[in-house]
């Protein structure tokens, strides 16, 4: 609650209920109050109950309990504000009797003992200053809650940028090796692919930076992707995409699904035309369905392989925790990922 307007809220409502509670008492209360009365008991009494309230909530908690750790002043502090309190009160009802000592009921008019009158005091200067600890430790608390929430979303920013930026170099790192490849075998294509590299690295540098992309735009990126890896195949790439649902209507996290894509093409077979890489994308009512079907490359065994995929996850634990699910399927000759999300 700090520095919002929680605290001032919470005074606001317990002065409120106290004031309720002393105006219901007077509505419901037959016997009349002089002026000199209404004077003594809410407003002379008032301002002692306002201040041992706001001493302790301003002064005593926050210089013995929260600065010092002094409990034991606290405690004698809190005894002798309590006392204090009482006798000041005590005083001024026995100077002013007919006022504060004595009252009418059912007719007949009686008198409270000076020392009922004490007790009465301390209970109600005890019950100020308990107030006064209480909405005090809520306050802290739902600031420390507070202070909890933020730095908890400030590390998960801090590790998502962390693992974006672990991301985005190791797709470049990739492009550019088949991109060296191309220009070393003086290739036609060369042009072509530093074309579509060109496309990739505005997307992922401009439309990238906001929490959500259009997952149409995301779709156009993996189409780019994959037309820059078909270049660098002599014997051509094979690969169906199928795309069904809203595809326009819904957004996703940028950069989400390019690593299952990619690991695609860096670990499995794609110039089978009869095992083409099956990418299947289904949006529906705020569920979507990825899929990467690819015939495993058994003489492959880079080690660096599954970084992406390990970002990527971490980055669904925690930007959709607890809303999608990620199944793998590493058969002997194929290998399988599923992903769904609900968006």
């Amino acid at each position: 609650m700090k520095n919002s307007k929680g605290p001032l809220i919470l005074h606001i409502i317990f002065w409120g209920i106290i004031l309720l509670i002393i105006g219901l008492a007077l509505f419901f209360e037959k016997e009349p109050h002089t002026m000199k009365d209404y004077i003594l008991s809410f407003g002379v009494f008032g301002v002692i109950n306002v201040s041992v309230f706001y001493i302790n909530y301003i002064f005593l908690i926050p210089e013995f309990i929260k600065k010092h750790k002094k409990y034991w002043l606290f405690v004698i502090s809190f005894i002798v504000l309590i006392a204090a309190t009482s006798l000041i009160k005590t005083v001024i009802a026995v100077l002013n009797p007919e006022e504060l000592l004595k009252y009418r009921m059912d007719g007949q008019e009686r008198e409270f003992s000076v020392n009922a009158f004490a007790i009465n005091s301390i209970f109600s200067g005890g019950f100020f200053l308990v107030s006064s600890c209480i909405i005090s430790f809520i306050i802290d608390w739902f600031s420390s809650q507070s202070i909890q929430r933020n730095l908890e979303s400030e590390r998960r920013e801090m590790e998502l940028q962390f693992l974006k930026s672990q991301l985005n170099p190791h797709f470049l790192f990739n492009s550019l090796n088949n991109i060296y490849s191309l220009a070393y075998q003086k290739s036609d294509k060369t042009a072509d692919a530093i074309m579509k590299l060109s496309e990739i690295m505005r997307y992922m540098i401009y439309e990238s930076n906001t929490p959500t992309v259009s997952l149409s735009k995301e779709v156009d990126y993996l189409k780019n992707y994959i037309e820059l890896q078909k270049i660098r195949f002599k014997d051509g790439a094979f690969v169906e995409m199928t795309l069904n649902g809203e595809i326009d209507d819904q957004k996703i996290v940028p950069l989400m699904l390019i690593s299952f894509v990619e690991n695609a093409f860096k670990h499995g077979v794609v110039t089978d035309p009869q095992e083409p890489v099956k990418i299947e994308i289904i949006a529906n009512q705020k569920i979507l369905h990825f899929s990467v079907i690819n015939k495993k490359n058994n003489q492959n065994k880079d080690a660096q392989g599954g970084v992406g995929l390990t970002n990527v996850e971490r980055r669904l634990q925690l930007i959709y925790p607890d809303r999608y699910k990620l199944n793998v399927v590493n058969s002997a000759t194929h290998y399988t990922c599923e992903l769904m999300i609900d968006i």
